[in-house]
């Protein structure tokens, strides 16, 4: 049985994203409380030490460091709202959990360029969790519906203009006219890694945890996953997985791990390569 509706479904698919109130508001008390136990026992913030709100705080991988935060890839909501988006052989490709501060700019989550590959984005989709209400004014996700749709006009010119919105059409990043996705805590927000987002007005301690998914990789397209695990190497992970994540996986939920596994050899090789021209892991 479907999750998403034909409504849904096609609602993603011209505007970019989609927003679930309450979806997970049965589970968010466990959920608030696991994820401050993540983060204190990595000191509170960021490579072991308290989050001092000068600069954002990562976790990578996250849910991946709680036994029941990882179960919520195996939440049938969640899983089948992957499902219907992306096949019942998605990729779980990874999480990252957070403490924001201040404004984020415009931006994709995509290898929006597509530098070296002359090929659109690939498809991924991101869940995130806000732990603490959200608005227009305290730093709530704003989306420009559409702006995922790489080769049209007006995706394309959005995409150039965002690079500076004050030079190209006048407006600070605050003022481009965007849908901001208020949010409580439990209500899920899902996107189009490719569309363009921002958050303005945030506090400097802001909780928010993210999910991400994409089809399973065809063996040609092999390549392009290695450039995605790449990508966490520069936050010195020993697995693209975390213990409890590898320790609690069902037959299931291996299904949705198995090609990222098979990278890992390769993710050791990178991280040493990052270790070796970084003082410490990234921030985000």
């Amino acid at each position: 049985m479907s999750f998403l509706t034909a409504q849904q479904l096609a609602h993603m698919d011209l505007f970019g994203y989609l927003v679930f109130p309450g979806l997970l508001a049965d589970r968010i008390e466990r959920i608030i409380a696991e994820f401050e136990a993540v983060f204190a026992g990595r000191g509170g913030g960021h490579n072991g030490l308290a989050h001092d709100g000068t600069a954002r705080s990562c976790i990578v991988p996250f849910i991946d460091q709680s036994e029941y935060l990882s179960s919520l890839v195996d939440d049938p909501r969640i899983d089948g709202l992957f499902t219907d988006l992306l096949g019942a052989d998605y990729n779980y490709l990874g999480s990252d959990g957070n403490f924001y501060v201040g404004d984020t700019n415009w931006h994709s989550d995509t290898d929006w360029s597509g530098k070296a590959r002359g090929k659109p984005p690939r498809l991924f989709y991101k869940l995130a969790l806000y732990l603490d209400p959200v608005d227009a004014a305290t730093g709530a996700l704003r989306v420009i519906p559409g702006s995922h749709r790489y080769g049209d006009t007006f995706a394309m010119d959005l995409h150039t203009a965002l690079k500076n919105p004050s030079e190209a059409v006048g407006l600070s990043g605050a003022q481009v006219p965007a849908i901001t996705l208020a949010s409580q805590p439990g209500d899920v927000v899902v996107f189009n890694q490719a569309t363009k987002h921002s958050s303005w007005g945030g506090s400097n301690r802001r909780r928010m945890f993210t999910i991400n998914c994409t089809p399973r990789y065809a063996e040609a397209d092999l390549p392009l996953l290695q450039n995605e695990v790449a990508g966490f190497a520069r936050f010195w992970p020993d697995s693209l997985y975390g213990p409890a994540m590898l320790r609690t996986a069902t037959p299931a939920r291996r299904v949705h791990m198995e090609q990222g596994l098979s990278q890992d050899p390769f993710l050791a090789a990178e991280v040493v390569k990052a270790k070796a021209t970084m003082k410490e892991p990234a921030r985000g």
